[in-house]
């Protein structure tokens, strides 16, 4: 074999690896065969595919430079040589090495995922050929990431740990070093608002005393971006519509720990709104779309006022279909006045119809429990105002963590589009399961489920089974939502309660109870509904040797075994945003509970409940609730009580209200409950910190108030002054077994008979 390497007349350096060619200017030849050798992981046949040269044609030493350039090319070689083997043409490669692994390691304010991320834009990733200009690149990125985030002293540190196979590993160690603290930020030029004011609206801050644990002194370019936007947005909203920034600076001290940022603006002068036009395409009435514009001629002009009428114009023409409609405002300064005149133009596009609806994300939920929801449907014209309702109503379900719907046009189409209905599923259900022993009841078994989506079919289902030595405990409830295609909903409760007084060594009465009910609702419209339900109630009373007076009268009375027909009507309103941990909207229910013949006793029971959700921003949000009951001619066992999770926090579970003792002067009378019921509570729910899903950890600080009456029966006649407060801290936890609810909670007007209870839980119970 005759090698050519030593005649070489060219030498190419490309990314510093010399190139050698042989020379074929005086020996030109018929290639008859073209082979590789040093491939590893490099298929000839790829190769092949790129080289402007197949077997039969002529070679000389411009062919094999163009050749070799190819090769080069294509990034897989830190060398290649050219020889001549006879009439055969002879490439001699050295392959570079691929990545096996990427490792990164001593990152903490970036996480993984972002830097990884940063790798891959900059060419690294696992499985590539790893190029010697790379590693410099990937220091420079990774250090511009740090340096996006304000810490100018991080160093990049890139090994390279050999492999079998031609292959390295990359360790990446991070040393982030510290973030550079903000001294002080200057606005150059403002005049019509104070500094104090502008800043107010900046997320960073120079540092100060809270600073240690807010970390707003940190700088961060997107958060300066971020500020300057907030900045313009400003002055734009109060009439400065020629508000410039001229420029920003970031200076850095000596020892890269103190940021000094310098921002130079042009107000420019006040204006106000002049006159409006609306203009184009209108397939509504202009007198139709007015009304949507939010301002007037002689308001103080805002950028804020202009953008939110353009959207609302643009949903009015999305619930005639227009999906993709524009709206664009365009001004015209009226200088000599300091008005600006608008003129909106407005393109429907054209109309779209629904051509599919598509779910994702339902891996627990059936399809058609999602579609029952919908008010927009397949075939019809699209409407914005149904596709919104549709989500709400998802939302309302209690079943999904979040909900959106995309609306992509169909391809090669002009009027259709399809819906994808994307879902994140939650929790739904509460299981509860123990076994124990106590002192006072003995060995105890219990196991409760609460399911509001079972199997997926959106039925609720609830199976509650409690045994021990004192009482027995059995319920079941089944409701299907959609007994009907209508939303007519039907539901059955069965349930039986034994107390036994035998193995209690002193009682004050005992409940035998058994009974069932069937229940029909019925939608009034998109917000309100009605349900019905008739049930029968067996309940048998034993007295104890501490029956209190108030027990021993209702026995003297009615006997020991009541059998009572009962009958409920309840009317429900709800706006609520979301069926779990809602943050907008309001919810109502009335509900009459009353005895029909033949029933043992007779009575009338009327309750109350209304809540409020109220948005102060995106983070805050204050819930009002309040409860109300009256009853007339109840049975004790029927009567209203107060006190724990979900009445009055920090007062143990119905322990507040009328007292009846078994006898005079008892140290300790029984509580006995009433029949006027009073209970408010105004929260204030927070952002939980540390915790990055709000939707599933809501934490909530609240006041409470409530007390039970007994109308006519001094002294727990009804009377306001009587009210107990409380006031704590609540965190609720939506888990894989139901809502984990704990409060902390100080009464700050009881009385010497109450009984506090400062730390409260329950499970299957969220705000």
């Amino acid at each position: 074999m005759y090698n050519y390497r030593q005649f070489v007349k060219s030498v190419l350096c490309v990314s510093s690896t010399c190139l050698a060619t042989a020379s074929f200017a005086d020996n030109e030849f018929t290639a008859k065969d073209v082979r590789f050798e040093g491939l590893m992981r490099v298929s000839p046949a790829s190769l092949y595919a790129q080289l402007p040269i197949s077997n039969g044609d002529k070679v000389d030493d411009a062919k094999v430079a163009e050749l070799v350039r190819v090769l080069f090319k294509t990034g897989s070689f830190e060398d290649v040589i050219a020889q001549r083997d006879e009439d055969d043409l002879i490439f001699r490669v050295t392959e570079r090495p691929a990545i096996a692994s990427i490792k990164l390691s001593g990152n903490k304010a970036i996480d993984s995922d972002t830097l990884m991320k940063a790798l891959k834009d900059a060419g690294l990733t696992e499985g590539e050929v790893l190029k010697r200009a790379t590693l410099d690149h990937i220091r420079g990125e990774l250090q511009r990431q740090y340096l996006a985030q304000g810490r100018y002293d991080a160093t990049i540190d890139v090994q390279q740990i050999a492999k079998p196979r031609n292959r390295v590993a990359i360790e990446i160690n991070v040393n982030e070093g510290e973030s550079a603290r903000i001294t002080a930020i200057n606005i150059i030029g403002a005049k019509a608002f104070s500094e104090k004011e502008l800043l107010k609206r900046f997320q960073l801050k120079k540092s100060h005393l809270t600073s240690f644990f807010k970390g707003d002194d940190k700088y961060a370019r997107e958060r300066l971006m971020g500020d300057l936007e907030s900045l313009r947005s400003y002055y734009l909203d109060r009439g400065y519509i020629n508000f410039a920034i001229n420029s920003h600076q970031v200076s850095l001290s000596q020892d890269k720990q103190h940021v000094f940022i310098d921002i130079s603006i042009n107000e420019g002068d006040k204006y106000q709104f002049g006159d409006t036009k609306i203009l184009g395409e209108l397939p509504v009435s202009e007198q139709e779309l007015q009304k949507f514009i939010l301002f007037k001629n002689g308001l103080t002009y805002s950028q804020q006022l202009v953008t939110a009428s353009s959207k609302l114009m643009k949903q009015r023409l999305g619930t005639e279909g227009y999906l993709f409609s524009e709206v664009n405002a365009i001004p015209d300064i009226d200088e000599q006045n300091k008005k600006v005149n608008l003129s909106l133009f407005v393109n429907p596009a054209k109309q779209n119809y629904v051509r599919r609806i598509n779910f994702i994300g339902n891996n627990k939920t059936d399809d058609h429990v999602l579609r029952r929801e919908m008010r927009q449907f397949e075939g019809t014209l699209a409407s914005t105002d149904k596709i919104d309702l549709s989500k709400l109503r998802l939302q309302r379900l209690g079943f999904f963590k979040e909900v959106s719907i995309e609306t992509p046009k169909v391809p090669n189409t002009t009027d259709q589009v399809d819906l994808n209905v994307k879902v994140e599923e939650q929790p739904s259900g509460t299981l509860t399961a123990s076994i124990g022993y106590s002192g006072g009841s003995g060995a105890i078994f219990s196991l409760g489920v609460s399911q509001n989506n079972f199997l997926g079919t959106g039925n609720k289902v609830g199976i509650n089974l409690n045994r021990s030595e004192t009482s027995d405990n059995y319920n079941i409830s089944f409701l299907d939502p959609y007994f009907t295609m209508d939303g007519v909903s039907r539901g059955y409760n069965l349930y039986y309660r034994n107390t036994k007084l035998d193995s209690l060594n002193v009682s004050r009465y005992a409940t035998d109870s058994q009974g069932a009910s069937l229940s029909f609702g019925y939608p009034i419209d998109e917000t309100k509904s009605i349900s019905f339900s008739l049930g029968v109630d067996q309940t048998d009373l034993t007295l104890g040797t501490l029956a209190s007076q108030l027990v021993k009268n209702f026995v003297a009375e009615h006997g020991n075994s009541i059998t009572t027909y009962t009958g409920t009507a309840s009317w429900s309103y709800s706006t609520l945003n979301r069926g779990v941990f809602a943050t907008s909207g309001a919810s109502q229910r009335l509900l009459l509970e009353f005895a029909v013949p033949p029933s043992d006793v007779n009575y009338l029971k009327v309750s109350y409940n209304g809540q409020l959700y109220v948005p102060l921003n995106d983070d805050f949000v204050v819930r009002l609730r309040t409860d109300l009951g009256y009853g007339d001619s109840l049975p004790f066992y029927k009567n209203y009580f107060a006190g724990g999770y979900g009445s009055v926090r920090g007062y143990r579970d119905n322990t507040l209200g009328p007292r009846s003792p078994s006898f005079v002067g008892d140290p300790d009378p029984e509580v006995v409950g009433g029949n006027v019921l009073v209970e408010n509570s105004v929260e204030l729910i927070v952002p939980t910190p540390f915790a990055k899903d709000y939707r599933q950890l809501r934490t909530v600080f609240f006041v409470d108030s409530g007390m039970v009456y007994y109308r006519n029966n001094p002294p727990y006649n009804f009377d306001l002054s009587n009210l107990r407060y409380s006031a704590g801290v609540s965190i609720a936890w939506l888990t894989a077994i139901g809502p984990l609810s704990f409060s902390l909670s100080r009464p700050f007007n009881d009385q010497a008979t109450d009984e506090k209870q400062s730390f409260q839980f329950t499970i299957g119970q969220p705000f």
